[in-house]
């Protein structure tokens, strides 16, 4: 079977000129160490918080490095410069609302302040896009709440078959769809 590709991009300012240290990436590289059991590739970027940079950036990753699942980190907020919402709405194909619901929901839990967040989800051809948080908590709470659904949207769009640690992570998959994925494993 065909190793799996990842992207992980950090948007900030800060952190992509140095200033700061970059917590969000290595955030979400070490929740999917922990919960993804198929053989994978990670490939990091940090950009800053220019919406034409983050697009091409996602686009790369998509398109040119076949990256199946794309997890992004910073500018969801309200500020100004938090463009990283735009820029995946500009190179996605189709938005999927319920990512985005769901991760509120949960971060609401722990901080009113997550009313706030503006992140999305979507696909571009066959990669699942998915805005998260800047703050690894925050990353860990809504990876938590959406990621049992990741794999079986992953199967539909035709990217790369996605398995999880159970003791972590039961991803769903409808029960005809778990006899077509021992196929495509094989």
């Amino acid at each position: 079977m065909e190793e799996a590709k990842i992207g992980f991009i950090t948007v900030s300012d800060r952190a992509s000129s140095g200033e700061y240290e970059d917590l969000g990436g290595p955030a979400m590289r070490d929740w999917i160490a922990r919960v993804v059991t198929t053989n994978w590739q990670g490939i990091s970027e940090i950009v800053a918080d220019e919406q034409k940079l983050i697009e091409k950036t996602i686009k790369n990753m998509a398109d040119m490095q076949g990256c199946s699942l794309i997890l992004t980190t910073g500018g969801t907020g309200p500020a100004r410069r938090d463009v990283t919402p735009e820029a995946t709405a500009n190179v996605c194909d189709k938005i999927l609302d319920g990512f985005a619901e769901q991760m509120r929901s949960v971060s609401l839990k722990y901080v009113p302040t997550a009313i706030l967040s503006r992140q999305i989800a979507g696909t571009r051809a066959n990669c699942l896009i998915i805005n998260l948080p800047g703050k690894p908590s925050a990353i860990s709470e809504c990876l938590n709440a959406v990621f049992p659904a990741v794999p079986y949207c992953i199967d539909l769009i035709e990217g790369a078959y996605l398995e999880t640690a159970p003791e972590f992570i039961e991803a769903f998959r409808p029960k005809h769809a778990l006899i077509r994925g021992s196929l495509r494993k094989m």
